[in-house]
């Protein structure tokens, strides 16, 4: 009876080993059938999925307590790998723009 709790112990862990072992890695098969090649292009073609474009909205309204603040003082927040700046004349956040450094309305006062 011990033998044989063995022998099948083993020969499962062996069919264990084995089968995760084994990897199916098609190749491709060339015929001179039509409809043989017709299933291998169908098979091998990839989907085409649509890229989805992330457009950035210009403004954008923030509670200034999830903002963060930069070293001189303005209020920024970035969403989605874009960075938006606080306008203190109507407390919106702008997309960044290289004129938004001189202008008066994106400095605290």
């Amino acid at each position: 009876m011990h033998k044989l709790y063995i022998f099948t112990l083993s020969l499962f862990m062996l069919l264990l080993i084995s089968s995760c072992s084994k990897k199916h890695h098609p190749g491709k098969t060339i015929e001179n059938t039509s409809v043989s090649s017709n299933v291998d292009s169908l098979a091998t073609k990839k989907i085409a999925r649509p890229k989805r474009n992330y457009v950035a909205a210009k403004v954008i309204i923030v509670n200034d307590e999830v903002a963060h603040k930069s070293l001189d003082g303005r209020l920024y927040y970035d969403l989605q790998g874009h960075r938006y700046w606080k306008n203190y004349k109507d407390g919106k956040y702008y997309l960044y723009n290289k004129s938004m450094y001189n202008n008066d309305e994106f400095k605290p006062k």
